[in-house]
């Protein structure tokens, strides 16, 4: 083999990666059973408890210097779906943006032209809200400019006058709305950061105004719901100095001292009970530390300092060197202190601190700084940030150095010349969300409203400050348009059934392969393993989570991952029976298989990459398994498998790898099929499956589609019996739904309903949520109380969500087949192979799509979802596989027997490569059939859409892909089919394969 020290060396590396984040992953699970013990002392587990014991060790090392952050963030984790939690999509509404940078305008063609583009947006959902603007306000009023209603004062540094077209109108307005998302997508950030739960994932949808979050264990939907829907604050506050702060910090420490002195319970201590029981210390007094933060003493405090305890509480807090904050560990604590009766008495009103957004790293370590803010009489602030008119971060020209310039309007200018004036010399906190992002030093007294905004900013602090300032220039309030809530023992048995699932698939699959290949079968399983724990360990290092589509990505991949051993194993068996020796037919094995297993891994992963830039959530999780899963297995299957079989056959007991067995030796020998000349009877075959589906399809209303299609609510509920799924249904339609379009089915178990209903599925406001899961539990509990219905995980899928869904799984089909079509053309250089490839595939996609009817006709009532879209390509990837096995040994005959037609050596090249079709349809089909069984309700449709389609993809590549080259390109070949069936045909010599 070539290059095997470089192959050595690059699995060894790979190899130590892994077992790297997977043993932080171990560390992690270890944590977490800790704090579940710890949480579950009295018997019953309580999540604050646990929580706490979570923060408490957040920062502290568990894993040599590693922190429980630093394992946390490095773990393979789990889904929502395998761990519960809540998953939600926001969009950033453009209506209030338009609207606010009009001046809020009271024009009546431009309030028209607004309420037109908002109906139009209903039905026409994937259509930018500010195109149907421009076009609504052309049609109300097509003789005036928008230039006339957005040439403002708020505009002007947008370059916006009353002479700009309405092109350039429409271009600043979509830059706002551009910036505006980024704002959100910022401030949510920053909130969900701070939110306390493990593990949050926030990310921009591309291509869209959406931001996906999700929050695994999170058990408040509604405060999760106010969180990221509430509308920034931002504020600007007076600072106290330190001098003026200082002696009521130490009056405050005079108390708590005394109080733990006298032994009391003090405030600190109550608050850290539970925290000091998890974590291995506390901070060391320091009282010279305190002084010198709370700047100098008046001797009167000074005196009574010398008489006070050596323990100084909150010197064991505020531990920020060189000024007021404490370790990121201690925060918690910290706000304990602050908010205590003791506190509140000795603090003045108008005192409050805050907290800086952003931790310093001194000497290894994470510090907040603790800002002490002037609160006026009132409850607002002295200036608000709907003053701003524009904020950007730039480079002084003079210094070079990142600055941030501001401006603000004529009401903000006056305030802040006034705040200035009477702060020079003082720090002024800008403030979001009670969180303090930077408190510059007031050099004088600033007029006109632009100020400049200097420090130690990098270029990109300094545009985030911006975008931080701007977040009270405009309103963008957000609205939830997909919605998803998993139980906490949901997921466990979600968890349980991919689990089981996996270990099934895998023992059927090492077990057949040891049958049917012996020794040779026992190194595939070998390093099917090996794939295993590379997909495991490549997922930790980049932090993917693990979710049930993932899960079925990775059952695919045990099933398809033997299929390039099976390619090897079968060549080699062929040079074998040729009489070529063991060493001689394994090298030959491995080099005539390696075009074929190359072009079948590569066209996987054009599907990967194409299921993961176009899907979301679960389909997007399951590219991201399957992509890896394609590079995995080619390293174990074509380089880890060949050193372990060369190092097999340099041993003593060289000649015991055999790669047969009894059971095998002589299956599939000198099939002699005439698959070629049963084509036409396939092509009937297929074309009364495909109208029949499609007819029942017409008769049933059209295709069964998921809520993630059709938009709408989904609901998970549980009772202790079984209960009529149709009682259920007509219940709700009839007496709660308003008569909107609802679906009730058995889901897993019979005491188990999936409730979908088009009730209110047009409003996608948190109200409606409300409304809707109100009726629902309302109809449930009047009617079932005895059967005590519980609703387990919920979601919704609005319409603007469910047309880019469908609209996305269109092109995912569409560039499938074309990617796969030049891909084709490219490798095998005729047309003719890309148009069978592609129309074999395309095939097998209308079968999967006409068997669903089908299906639901004989009672098999499965939906078409993101998911079942996933299967549909994934099947197209399958039987490209295969069809690519078939036109790699056609064109390997072609060149070897350059006296021989195409129609003299397809059924050959069919039947050579017969065994490896089946033994793959085999393999793939048991652990498909696996997750069919034990998978659970969830991934039912896709195992199902799995099943059939390995089915139709072995079929097609048989009898579609192969003879219609035969029917477009053999032909002009001029060659007669049954030469490739008589006695007198042409003989391939094997030996050449």
């Amino acid at each position: 083999m070539r290059n095997k020290g470089l192959v050595i060396t690059l699995t060894l590396i790979v190899s130590a990666l892994c077992i790297y984040f997977l043993t932080l992953t171990f560390v992690s699970r270890g944590v977490q059973r800790d704090a579940v013990a710890y949480a579950s002392r009295g018997g019953k587990l309580v999540e604050p408890k646990r929580q706490r014991y979570l923060d408490s060790v957040w920062r502290a090392p568990v894993f040599g210097p590693l922190t429980y952050k630093d394992v946390r963030t490095s773990e393979l984790g789990l889904g929502l779906d395998l761990n519960g939690g809540m998953h939600v999509t926001l969009e950033v509404s453009p209506v209030e943006i338009v609207r606010a940078m009009s001046g809020n305008s009271k024009d009546v063609a431009f309030n028209k032209a607004l309420v037109n583009a908002q109906q139009a947006q209903k039905s026409n959902p994937s259509t930018p809200f500010t195109t149907l603007f421009a076009q609504s306000y052309r049609e109300v009023a097509p003789n005036n400019k928008l230039a006339s209603i957005f040439a403002n004062t708020t505009n002007k540094s947008r370059g916006i006058d009353i002479n700009s077209t309405n092109e350039k109108v429409v271009s600043e307005i979509n830059k706002e709305v551009e910036e505006a998302i980024d704002r959100s997508f910022n401030i949510l950030r920053t909130r969900i950061d701070k939110f306390g739960t493990s593990q949050p994932n926030i990310q921009r949808v591309k291509g869209t105004g959406r931001i996906q979050i999700e929050l695994p264990g999170v058990d408040n939907p509604d405060r999760v719901r106010k969180l990221v829907q509430g509308q920034a604050k931002l504020e600007f506050w007076e600072v106290w100095r330190p001098d003026e702060y200082a002696p009521y910090l130490n009056q405050l420490n005079e108390v708590l001292n005394a109080k733990e002195a006298a032994g009391a319970t003090a405030a600190v201590a109550s608050a850290s009970t539970d925290t000091a029981q998890a974590t291995t210390a506390t901070a060391a007094a320091d009282t010279s530390s305190l002084a010198s933060k709370l700047a100098k003493k008046t001797p009167a405090t000074a005196k009574a300092d010398s008489a006070s305890p050596k323990k100084n509480v909150l010197a064991s807090l505020f531990t920020m060197p060189g000024t007021l904050g404490s370790n990121v560990r201690d925060t918690a604590r910290v706000n304990a202190v602050l908010r205590s009766p003791d506190t509140r008495a000795v603090l003045p009103s108008n005192l409050t601190f805050m907290w800086g957004v952003k931790p310093d790293v001194i000497d290894g370590q994470e510090y907040l700084q603790l800002y002490a803010i002037r609160k006026s009489g009132s409850a607002d602030a002295p200036i608000g940030g709907e003053v701003i008119s524009d904020a950007r971060g730039d480079i002084d020209p003079m210094s070079g150095r990142s600055e941030v310039s501001m401006q603000m309007n004529p009401s903000g200018a006056r305030k802040w010349q006034k705040l200035t004036a009477a702060n020079v010399g003082r720090q002024v906190a800008i403030v979001l969300d009670d969180y303090v992002y930077s408190a510059p030093n007031v050099q004088t007294e600033i007029a006109g409203g632009n100020s400049s905004i200097s420090g130690n900013f990098t270029i990109e602090e300094a545009k985030d400050l911006a975008n931080i300032l701007k977040a009270g220039k405009l309103p963008a309030p957000t609205r939830i348009v997909e919605e998803a809530i998993v139980g906490p023992s949901l997921g466990q048995e979600a968890t349980n059934q991919g689990l089981y699932s996996s270990l099934a698939g895998l023992v059927i699959i090492m077990i057949f392969m040891a049958v049917y290949y012996g020794r040779a079968g026992m190194v595939a399983d070998a390093a099917l393993l090996f794939n295993m724990f590379l997909i495991l360990g490549v997922l930790a290092q980049f932090s993917f989570a693990l979710t049930l589509p993932g899960i079925a990505g990775l059952v695919l991949v045990i099933g398809t991952s033997v299929d390039a051993n099976v390619l090897i194993f079968e060549r080699i068996r062929e040079e074998l029976d040729h009489g070529l020796q063991t060493q001689d037919a394994i090298n030959k094995g491995y080099g005539r298989a390696f075009s074929a297993i190359f072009d079948s891994n590569v066209t996987t992963l054009i599907i990967a990459l194409i299921l993961g830039f176009f899907g979301t959530g679960p389909v997007q999780n399951f590219a991201i398994t399957l992509g890896i899963g394609v590079f995995t297995s080619f390293l174990s299957a074509v380089y880890v498998s060949r050193l372990i079989i060369e190092r097999l056959t340099k041993g003593k007991d060289k000649s015991s790898l055999t790669f047969d067995t009894a059971i095998s030796r002589h299956l599939f020998k000198g099939t002699n099929f005439d698959i070629v000349g049963m084509r036409k009877y396939a092509y009937v075959a297929s074309t009364v499956i495909i109208l029949l589906g499609f007819g029942l399809m017409a008769l049933q209303g059209g295709p069964n589609l998921g809520v993630d299609f059709r938009g709408g609510r989904e609901y998970i509920v549980d009772f202790n019996k079984a209960i009529p799924a149709s009682d259920v249904r007509d219940l709700l339609t009839t007496d709660y739904f308003g008569g909107a379009g609802t679906e009730v089915k058995t889901f897993g178990s019979a005491n188990r309903l999936r409730i979908t209903t088009g009730y209110l599925a047009a409003d996608e406001s948190t109200d409606a949520d409300n409304k809707v899961r109100a009726a629902l539990e309302t109809g449930l509990k009047q009617k079932y109380a005895a059967a005590t219905p519980t609703v387990k995980s919920s979601s919704k899928v609005g319409a603007t969500i469910a047309d880019d869904i469908k609209k996305t799984s269109v092109i995912s089909l569409g560039l499938t087949l074309l990617a796969i079509f030049v891909y084709v053309l490219l490798r095998f250089e005729k047309w003719q192979y890309s148009m069978a490839a592609v129309v074999a595939l395309f095939h097998d996609a209308l079968l999967v799509i006409a068997t669903f009817p089908i299906a639901r006709a004989l009672g098999l009532n499965y939906e078409m979802d993101q998911v079942f879209v996933a299967a549909v390509l994934t099947v197209i990837g399958f039987s490209m596989n295969d069809t690519v096995v078939i036109y790699d040994r056609i064109r390997e005959y072609l060149r070897e027997n350059k006296h021989l037609t195409f129609a003299q050596v397809v059924n050959p090249a069919l039947n050579s490569t017969f065994s490896r079709t089946m033994i793959t349809f085999t393999t793939v089909f048991l652990v498909v059939g696996v997750l069919y069984v034990f998978g659970g309700e969830t991934l039912r449709s896709f195992s199902f859409a799995m099943l059939i389609g390995i089915i139709y993809g072995t079929y097609s590549s048989l009898f579609i892909a192969a003879p219609l080259i035969l029917d477009t390109y053999g032909r002009k070949e001029k060659a007669n089919l049954n030469t490739t069936t008589d006695a007198g045909a042409p003989k391939l010599s094997t030996a050449n394969v």
